[in-house]
């Protein structure tokens, strides 16, 4: 299971999640993320509560990435370990942004 929650304002989107991100999920993210991308120049995605993201989610975050390279800038807080691990591994966290 995913929940998601956003928050826009003044052309910042803050989109946190909780829970898994994985084949059945990860469409439920890009489809929040497609949502709010049009009308505004900063993305965050909340990790706090997220414990695992499988490649699926990955591809997601790669497009969403993309997508805010043209129009501002995307980063993911509260990032836990293993997550992290996933993006060191993968080479992800090369490119995104992570504080």
């Amino acid at each position: 299971m995913l929940y998601l929650s956003r928050t826009v304002e003044n052309g910042k989107a803050v989109i946190a999640a909780e829970g898994r991100i994985d084949t059945v999920t990860a469409p439920e993210l890009e489809n929040e993320i497609c949502g709010v991308i049009p009308g505004i120049t900063e993305l965050v995605i909340d990790f706090a509560g997220v414990n695992y993201i499988s490649s699926a989610g990955l591809r997601v975050l790669l497009r969403a990435q993309k997508k805010m390279a043209e129009r501002g800038s995307m980063k993911l807080t509260n990032v836990s370990a293993d997550v992290m691990q996933v993006f060191d591994v993968t080479g992800f966290s090369d490119f995104l942004t992570v504080e």
